[in-house]
């Protein structure tokens, strides 16, 4: 039926599945630390460059060695370890990649945060003693995620684990720039940038967050007169750089001062009136101040119109400028300059709160302050078209498809990117300084210039630069390595869908550009995980949960299943810790079951029986078994991992667990071939949903595995397959057992029994499926042969066949009349309300649709609860 090759014995003699190793309950704690150090010596995980197997390779987004690990991180790598640990079974040579990202701005910061618990600043070590400090922190508290990787059960490659800032990777930061600074698509200019006041660097467009802040918005009156202006801003600190007002060409309220100087006021300077374009002339007065220094719009304009470029704020937000605003905080001066500038009679309007969208660090959350400023940048347009071209062209596939839209927006709109960052923590510019002006760009290979006067540019890269290089670098490029002839490019990146501008787009650019072909077959996007309210996790609403404690509590795989269960592609994530503690409790299942199967003599020994000396609870358990394998391939195949989940779930829990097992009791009870063939049968099945459920559950199904097989372990196992074999006649006769069950418990309940109460009955079969079913159909049901005694006092017609009840003695025949009496008025009740309503013109003519198709609705359960109400009295036995 399945492949069961990997299923070889210990050398030490046949394999007999015994219960004996495994106790009474699980306990995950006790073997999930012990089976992952196990994989790992054993060498499960590693790569093999010299193999002829088909390479799979993912390459994990790089987690900030600042890090530990959150629940979208388990998230993720949930997928990827369950996708990899598939592949692996199915006999490629699959490469899950480690590492880490050194995140320039996070790790200075902790540093930093250290040294002034010193009373120091990175200032009083100097440079080179400070990376060297990062360096020995890095060492001691960085990389704490990857120990909690290994918990998850995370496997991945550790032989080949990288960091950014490596040797080999930062000989590959160092080669691309050089390429690029010679191809022209790296150069150095000033302009306005993202400048962040707390962590003193620059940060690229992606990386400010943009948030509805209370500010104000005030009016101001420029020029004296008839030359009189009307300017609204929110930053009344920058008038003091404004070095004109421009207005739109056409706007002829202001044609007479087109040209012209006006006074600014609270300096002794006079600044021009031009016409410009970019002014809404019906927006507020039509009338706007620029600021060519502290303003990209004002950037623009000022470039335009040959103005200077006046700056009046410092590196930590300061005013600069002369005067008696000189040395205050931005926020102060902006008070204070209004202050001023009310004295003066120059407002002509304040409105507070004024609610508008304001750029905040996405690190620190400080303020963002637009700021001219000298850096290095990267021409994207070329880069971005090579990116988008390669999903175009489908060389790569985003998933789902419907994601690509995001995707193309931010490539085909891509502004320059700001890679310089006033950090000295990350990789250096290769750029030297020469006394004469020289600009010299040094590749790995070669020396830098020597002598008095030459110096390197001081700054290093955005943190996304190397990581951007991650797909090729960590396989050894520049050097054409086995490692990168085997695994590039990888096959799948799984990510959230948030970092497709910070990253993923970032890393489609480089490798279209370096190796000529893009990273990934597919980019896998994933949502965010949420709280079980839907609600985005947050220190601040106080719902963000570690996945160490929920580990602790219930293990590993509780956490991973439920994380899998809810994983619809692109899709947010809700999770709580009931559904944490259900799939705990799905894990105990799938033991207790195993467990029970062990017990009672269920093996993998020898092949199947023939179909002729099945049962046809054998033939069916096995025909779905193959149609949910299938199943299970095209749900992994298409990222489908809640689809996936659920369909194993529900096989195993309500199928082979429920049903199977239940009804295999019957036939193990009579002992003979037909025992024999359902432990084979039975052992069979757990050996396929085990490894069916190994990628996601990796520690029970292990422990639970090689008890039954004893394989050397199912992380090496072949994949199941499915053999084609289908068995309908099987399946419908089965449907029609569990049909005719179901029915008798929903009576037996209805009446008020308890399931383990036995009742006489007599069963009347003949003519339909059932008859070969009887023996199993009365231990289900706890049904006794009727005797001689027997009286029927309810006869249920179930699936072509009778089953006659002697509930005399069984229940409280009166109590129970009372109760189903009471239920009977009160749906009695609501269909007489409903249907008075409904048939009240009035009432319909103005209720809403929804409203009478509720009423509708509310009608038709009534009806129904009445006629079942009323069968269920008409069954009572006299009282």
């Amino acid at each position: 039926m399945t492949d069961n090759s990997q299923q070889s014995p210990e050398p030490n003699g046949p394999h007999t599945a015994s219960p004996a190793n495994l106790p009474t309950q699980y306990a995950p704690a006790e073997v999930e630390e012990t089976l992952y150090e196990r994989w790992v010596e054993r060498g499960y995980f590693a790569a093999d460059t010299k193999s002829d197997r088909t390479p799979y390779t993912i390459v994990i987004p790089p987690p900030n060695v600042t890090g530990s690990l959150h629940l979208g991180h388990a998230f993720q790598h949930t997928m990827m370890d369950a996708l990899t640990r598939r592949k692996r079974m199915q006999g490629y040579e699959a490469l899950w990649l480690p590492g880490m990202d050194h995140a320039g701005i996070a790790t200075q910061n902790k540093v930093e945060q250290q040294l002034a618990e010193e009373g120091k600043s990175r200032q009083d070590l100097g440079r080179e003693a400070f990376v060297e400090r990062v360096w020995q922190w890095k060492e001691e508290y960085g990389g704490k995620i990857l120990g909690q990787m290994r918990r998850l059960g995370d496997g991945v490659d550790w032989s080949r684990e990288r960091f950014t800032m490596d040797a080999g990777l930062s000989r590959a930061v160092q080669t691309v720039f050089k390429k690029m600074y010679e191809d022209g698509l790296i150069y150095r200019a000033e302009r306005i940038i993202n400048w962040c006041p707390r962590c003193l660097t620059a940060i690229s467009d992606i990386e400010v967050e943009y948030q509805e802040d209370d500010g104000e918005l005030v009016s101001l009156k420029y020029g004296e007169g008839d030359q009189t202006v009307v300017v609204a801003t929110t930053r009344a600190e920058t008038m003091l750089g404004d070095t004109a007002v421009a207005v739109h060409p056409d706007d002829e309220r202001y044609a007479h001062l087109i040209g012209k100087r006006i006074k600014l006021p609270l300096t002794d300077r006079t600044i021009p009136v031009v016409a410009d374009a970019h002014v809404d002339p019906e927006f507020g007065t039509g009338a706007v101040k620029v600021t060519p220094a502290h303003d990209p719009n004002d950037f623009e304009i000022g470039r335009r119109h040959d103005l200077p470029f006046l700056s009046v704020l410092d590196e930590r937000g300061v005013i600069t400028a002369h005067g008696p605003f000189e040395g205050l905080d931005r926020f102060e001066a902006r008070s204070a300059i209004v202050a001023a500038l009310r004295e003066q009679g120059r407002i002509v309007a304040e409105k507070r709160p004024y609610v508008h969208s304001v750029g905040h660090c996405s690190r620190c959350k400080t303020t963002i302050e637009p700021r001219l400023s000298m850096q290095w940048w990267v021409k994207v347009a070329p880069l971005a078209k090579k990116a988008g071209d390669a999903v175009r062209d489908g060389r790569t596939r985003i998933h789902p498809a419907d994601m690509s839209s995001r995707y193309f927006d931010w490539v085909d709109n891509m502004h320059d990117w700001t890679i310089s960052r006033q950090l000295w923590w990350g990789h250096r510019i290769p750029v030297w300084y020469g006394p004469e002006g020289e600009v010299v760009c040094v590749g790995p290979d070669e020396e830098p210039p020597g002598g008095e006067g030459w110096h390197q540019d001081p700054d290093v890269l955005d943190t996304w630069f190397s990581s951007g290089l991650w797909p090729f670098s960590t396989l050894g490029w520049p050097e054409r390595t086995p490692d990168l002839e085997k695994f590039y490019p990888t096959d799948v990146l799984v990510t959230g869908y948030d970092i497709i501008f910070f990253w993923v787009a970032r890393m489609m650019m480089f490798g279209t550009y370096v190796m000529d072909e893009p990273p990934f077959h597919t980019i896998q996007l994933t949502g965010l995980v949420r709280d079980e309210h839907g609600k985005k996790m947050s220190k601040s609403f106080g719902n963000v949960v570690d996945p160490l404690e929920w580990m602790e509590a219930y293990g590993s795989d509780a956490l991973r299943f439920t994380l899998a269960n809810g994983a619809n592609p692109g899709t947010d994530v809700p999770i709580g810790e009931d559904w944490v503690k259900a799939s705990r409790n799905f894990a105990n299942k799938i033991w207790n079951a195993t467990r029970f199967a062990l017990m009672n003599g269920a093996t993998v020994e020898g092949p199947l029986p023939g179909q002729d000396e099945m049962a046809a609870t054998d033939r069916w358990i096995l025909s779905r078994l193959n149609a949910v394998v299938a199943e299970a391939d095209g749900y992994y195949d298409d990222f489908q991992f809640a689809k996936l989940s659920d369909a194993l779930y529900h096989f195993a829990w309500d199928e082979v667990f429920d049903w199977y097992v239940e009804l295999a009791k019957t036939t193990f009870g009579k002992g003979g071939r037909p025992a024999e063939v359902s432990r084979r049968v039975l052992g069979e099945v757990l050996d396929v949903v085990l490894r069916l459920l190994h990628p996601v559950i990796p520690f029970v199904t292990e422990t639970l595995w090689t008890a039954l097989t004893g394989g050397e372990s199912v992380v090496i196992a072949d994949w199941p397959k499915d053999s084609g074999f289908r068995d309908e006649a099987a399946e419908q006769e089965i449907a029609t057992v569990q049909r005719a069950v179901t029915e008798v418990r929903r009576f037996r309940a209805d009446q008020g029994l308890q399931p383990g109460q036995k009742v006489r009955a007599e069963l009347t079969l003949d003519g339909t499926s059932l008859v070969a079913h009887e023996d199993a159909i009365r231990q289900l049901l706890r049904l006794q042969p009727a005797g001689e005694d027997f009286h029927a006092t309810a006869s249920l017609p179930v699936a072509g066949a009778t089953v006659a009840l002697d509930l005399s003695g069984a229940i409280d025949v009166e109590a129970e009349r009372k109760r189903l009496s009471k239920d009977l008025a009160a749906a009695e009740k609501e269909l007489a309300q409903t249907t008075g309503k409904l048939g009240n013109e009035a009432f319909l003519a103005k209720a809403p649709d929804h409203v009478v198709e509720k009423i509708r609705g509310r009608r038709g359960v009534a009806e129904v609860d009445i006629a079942r109400i009323r069968a269920q009295l008409a069954a009572l036995p006299p009282g």
